[in-house]
């Protein structure tokens, strides 16, 4: 029988995701661990693989790139024949119906106990892969195989998962322009397909994009794990500014200002290892490196990549990483990975001809630093009045991890490092 192809769960809260495309053709030979299709899920794209082998086969009305596509919903289907390796080994599945509409009941509570004289409830490998994926609990599930062996097909007749949704391409078409989730939507056509006019009744409103509300839920939780305080200050960047010109007429790098800062950030933290911390669980963790995480504006949304290990690189390398992971961003070429982990978040509107802001905490980090635009201004420098270039800073701290004072120590020698001669930070 055929093998379903499912749409995994990439975090918890992940109801729905944007099918980017597949990455092998219909008849295909797949071996378990090839790469089927991209997927889009809470900011990440991530390659979906394959936990069974099969002959690829893609159904006309399967998911075309842009569709919104629901947790557990069926892509493809694996071929398989008797000389086909699996994945799954044990007693023979019984067969089923690939749309078999009967669900199978959740019980209340686990079959078998580890620990208590059982064991884990039956399932091959790749059942267990694919129950992870779904984040399904197995234990809460009767299996239709023999002895109470679980298949994919159990996992697929939960009640409880999303379904997939039937929609005309007009309506899929519409539902992109308008970043309408179609998984949330009741259909009025045939069978309850979803219509061109379903998507268009849910008014003027847009809905969010399943990655602008990833960014809408990280950061109500972090307004409401954090005590947040923003400090704000100036700089005097004018040896920077004029550091910066000189470096344009030789044939060096020339970083940009945010590479500077992020250098300068790093040094500082060295000094102040209090704000290079996050939370894990209710306890304070002082990171053991300086990974720094960059705030770069994309088309679907805010991405914040980690630059690991900030200290251990000379300028050019982190001008040439900063670069790297900005344009991974704007792409949609980031893992999950690479946006998790830090331990200090910067963020620059300066390019927006914005002065200060109040920037919210990278949770579960404690702090972030704003930057804003560098504008002309009159200031006093060696007891005159002239025109320099100036930066504000703003600094946000959770007060529950650390004091006004120390963060305000922290900012004073942010602005200090950025005062001074820019050649003492820019080592190659």
């Amino acid at each position: 029988m055929p093998i379903e192809i499912l749409v995994p769960r990439f975090g918890w809260n992940m109801e729905s995701g944007v099918f980017l495309g597949w990455l092998k053709q219909d008849g295909t030979t797949i071996q378990p661990g090839d790469a089927l299709f991209k997927l889009e899920g809470d900011k990440a794209v991530q390659e979906v693989e394959a936990i069974d082998a099969g002959i690829l086969r893609i159904p006309a009305d399967g998911p075309k790139e842009g569709d919104t596509v629901a947790v557990g919903a069926t892509v493809a289907f694996l071929e398989v024949s008797s000389s086909t390796p699996r994945a799954e080994t044990g007693p023979e599945r019984k067969s089923q119906p690939v749309n078999d509409p009967q669900p199978k009941p959740l019980l209340p509570g686990p079959l078998l106990r580890s620990g208590e004289g059982g064991a884990l409830p039956a399932a091959s490998p790749a059942v267990r892969r694919l129950a992870r994926a779904l984040s399904v609990d197995l234990a809460k599930i009767a299996g239709s195989g023999i002895g109470g062996r679980i298949d994919a097909g159990d996992l697929r007749a939960i009640e409880t998962r999303p379904v997939s949704r039937a929609s005309s391409p007009r309506a899929r078409r519409v539902a992109r322009e308008r970043g309408v989730d179609l998984s949330r939507i009741d259909g009025t056509g045939r069978n309850g397909r979803i219509r061109e006019r379903d998507v268009l009744a849910l008014g003027a409103g847009k809905a969010l994009s399943s990655t602008r509300q990833a960014i809408a839920a990280h950061l109500l939780h972090s307004v409401k794990s954090t005590v947040p305080v923003t400090l704000t200050t100036t700089a005097d960047v004018t040896e920077l500014v004029k550091w910066r010109e000189q470096r344009k007429g030789t044939s060096g790098v020339v970083p940009t200002f945010t590479d500077f800062i992020i250098r300068i950030t790093a040094e500082t933290l060295q000094k102040h290892p209090a704000l290079n911390a996050r939370w894990v669980g209710e306890r304070l963790e002082i990171a053991s490196q300086i990974d720094i995480g960059v705030a770069v504006d994309t088309p679907a949304g805010l991405m914040v990549p980690v630059i690991r290990d900030v200290s251990a690189l000379s300028l050019v390398e982190l001008e040439r990483r900063t670069k790297e992971i900005a344009e991974k961003a704007r792409l949609r070429q980031l893992s999950a990975s690479a946006m998790q982990g830090g331990s200090f978040t910067i963020t620059n509107l300066g390019r927006f001809g914005i002065d200060a802001f109040t920037p919210i905490i990278n949770w579960p980090e404690i702090a972030i630093l704003g930057i804003g635009r560098i504008a002309k201004q009159p200031a006093v420098f060696e007891g005159q009045v002239a025109i320099r270039e100036i930066v504000t800073l703003s600094l946000t701290f959770d007060h529950r991890a650390v004091d006004g004072a120390p963060a305000a120590a922290f900012l004073q020698a942010v602005v200090a490092g950025l005062v001074s001669k820019p050649e003492a930070s820019a080592k190659e």
